[in-house]
């Protein structure tokens, strides 16, 4: 796993890149998923999603935001320090995410915030650009996140 120290607000600079480890989408899960959260065909039946726009089976949309965030996660850049989000500015999906696809995120600090002195949050805004196994990127996703201060 591509671990990185928990890093704190003034240990981020605008430009720096966290590579994360990569992870292989399965079938079932993709189906699994699907049924829980996404009931459409091509989200959930194997035969039924040949006959869609997309050809056969892909994940859906959230699923991918939802493994982009769970990989950065496990890098350990924001264990100690993070303090939440209020959203995402932006997300799109730009190419389908398929059963056997190997996804890794490049995750690149933006712009940092910070906070005043009488409390208020310091942020980074980061942007995760999720890639499959062809280096295609598959989507982008732009969001803010409150980060501690070095205690």
């Amino acid at each position: 796993m591509k671990t990185v120290k928990s890093l704190f607000f003034e240990d981020f600079k605008v430009g720096q890149v966290i590579k994360t480890d990569s992870r292989t989408l399965e079938e079932a899960e993709i189906i699994e998923f699907g049924q829980k959260y996404a009931p459409l065909p091509y989200h959930t039946d194997v035969v039924a999603a040949k006959e869609t726009s997309f050809g056969g089976l892909v994940a859906a949309g959230y699923q991918t935001a939802a493994i982009t965030f769970g990989l950065f996660a496990k890098t350990g850049a924001l264990a100690e320090s993070g303090m939440g989000s209020p959203g995402v500015d932006t997300l799109r999906w730009k190419h389908p995410v398929k059963p056997g696809d190997t996804l890794y995120v490049l995750a690149n600090i933006l712009e940092l915030s910070a906070g005043d002195k009488k409390g208020g949050r310091d942020a980074v805004r980061i942007r995760y650009d999720t890639i499959n196994q062809h280096d295609v990127i598959v989507m982008t996703l732009t969001s803010l996140h409150f980060v501690r201060r070095r205690p």
